[in-house]
């Protein structure tokens, strides 16, 4: 295995008309992606494996080197909305993956692509793919137009799903803190749903029937939200204000029953943590999932009824070959993602493989790190994807 690679930061950029912005600054119409291409002391080869996330920031990603160390081209490409996703639009983020592809194909001569997608990059990657093998998208959830059928997205060869979840909103719904009964005072909450709280009635091992309950919180808290986010886009355009947006504070994101008891969708993950840190701190802190919204990016990104990057649901309209692994101690992206990943796809689609002890990121596991690259090498090569 080569150690050495060569890090050439570039950037990917195309016009896109729109009506007002919602990135900072840069010319009106104009897309500029910060990407890193990482090529091995070999050479760059005739594959590539591309990396996005929906909200970026992952050049340095142990798994994103350790891929070029072990001999593989590799791009991670950050979405125009780079480290602020408060108006981002899931679909504006398809497109943004799909300029990076065309550009490896046509500019950089890479004749095949793997996409890779990392936690939340799983749910992206497959949307992507969906979309350019079976393009639906002509708008965005709230209704602006926003038409993906007309970009003529390239199909990726082969997609690998690292450590990933489900969705975006799927993942942040099962992490709503349920007990909030007002969204302007988040203070009123119902006791009997607030596990953090110590008097809190119902303690871990929590019972079926509590978790079913606490589930069907989460979804009906979600689904007020969006209730109320549709209300106040319908108020704009009433008033003639199509473009319009309204950004609020969705508080308490970190709450999951899978923090406090570890029968929940057990793995090898401590007790009482995320990947964030004490969960309990995260609820109401600035770096949990959903907390600064803008309208419309809560309906592409969060909403639990109305985004598109329902990863299972993207995997059952894909039909090139699948790569899942899983991590055993994850404690962000818990085994059941894994599964629900796997199972959306077609049955012998998709191959998986766990790499036993592994945390969310490989920090500090080196050995799980490489375990997982030699599956990753190992697979590509069955499905003759190294060229």
């Amino acid at each position: 295995m080569s150690k050495h690679y060569d890090r050439t930061p570039y950037l990917v950029t195309f016009t896109e008309p729109s009506s007002f912005k919602d990135t900072y600054a840069g010319p009106m119409g104009l897309v500029a992606l910060e990407a890193h291409l990482l090529t091995p002391s070999a050479g760059p080869g005739k594959t590539v494996v591309i990396f996005m996330h929906p909200v970026g920031g992952g050049a340095y990603l142990p798994m994103v080197s350790a891929l070029a160390k072990a001999g593989l081209s590799v791009i991670y490409c950050n979405s125009r909305y780079r480290g602020a996703d408060s108006a981002l639009l899931m679909e504006k983020v398809v497109a943004d993956l799909g300029a990076c592809v065309r550009d490896a194909k046509e500019r950089l001569g890479f004749e095949k692509v793997v996409l890779a997608g990392w936690s939340g990059g799983g749910s992206l990657s497959l949307l992507y793919q969906a979309e350019a093998e079976d393009p639906q998208i002509t708008e965005t959830p709230a209704g602006d137009p926003y038409d993906l059928t007309a970009q003529k997205l390239i199909p990726a060869d082969g997609i690998m799903l690292l450590a990933a979840h489900v969705s975006r909103a799927i993942t942040m719904t099962e992490w709503l803190d349920p007990s909030v009964l007002d969204e302007n005072n988040p203070d009123q909450r119902d006791r009997q749903l607030d596990i953090y709280h110590p008097n809190c009635p119902n303690q871990p091992p929590y019972s079926d029937d509590f978790v079913a309950r606490f589930r069907q919180a989460q979804i009906d808290r979600n689904r007020r939200i969006t209730d109320w986010v549709k209300g106040k886009l319908a108020d704009f355009r009433a008033k003639g204000l199509p473009n319009e947006e309204y950004g609020f504070i969705v508080h308490r994101t970190m709450c999951d029953v899978r923090w406090l008891d570890p029968q929940q969708d057990p793995n090898q993950r401590p007790p009482g943590t995320c990947y964030l840190g004490d969960p309990q701190t995260v609820n109401n802190g600035p770096v949990a999932l959903a907390r600064f919204n803008t309208l419309r990016g809560w309906l592409s990104q969060w909403s639990y009824d109305d985004s598109r990057a329902n990863g299972p649901a993207c995997a059952g309209r894909i039909r090139i070959p699948a790569f899942v692994i899983g991590n055993t101690a994850d404690n962000a992206c818990t085994p059941s993602h894994t599964r629900r990943l796997l199972d959306g796809f077609q049955s012998g689609q998709a191959t998986l493989r766990e790499v036993a002890g592994a945390n969310h990121y490989y920090f500090g596991q080196n050995d799980k790190l490489a375990e997982a690259v030699a599956h990753c090498t190992t697979w590509l090569q069955e499905q003759g994807l190294l060229a």
